[in-house]
């Protein structure tokens, strides 16, 4: 008998993709179009999913030197 790490846990989408775009996905694919078995075209797909806020380093501190 097993036991499930989280029984019964439940996530709200919504919490989800805060912690998804929080760090960021990398979604990856590739398709290939061929006619008997004749490769035609072949794509590769990649993209980054992310909030603004994880992609962009943080504001730099300015000093006041009181001018």
């Amino acid at each position: 008998m097993s036991v499930a790490a989280y029984p019964d846990r439940r996530i709200a989408l919504v919490d989800l993709l805060d912690r998804v775009l929080g760090g960021g996905v990398v979604v990856a694919g590739e398709i290939t179009l061929s006619i008997a078995d004749v490769d035609m075209v072949h794509i590769s797909l990649r993209t980054l999913v992310s909030s603004v806020s994880a992609l962009m380093p943080p504001p730099e501190q300015t000093l006041d030197r009181g001018q």
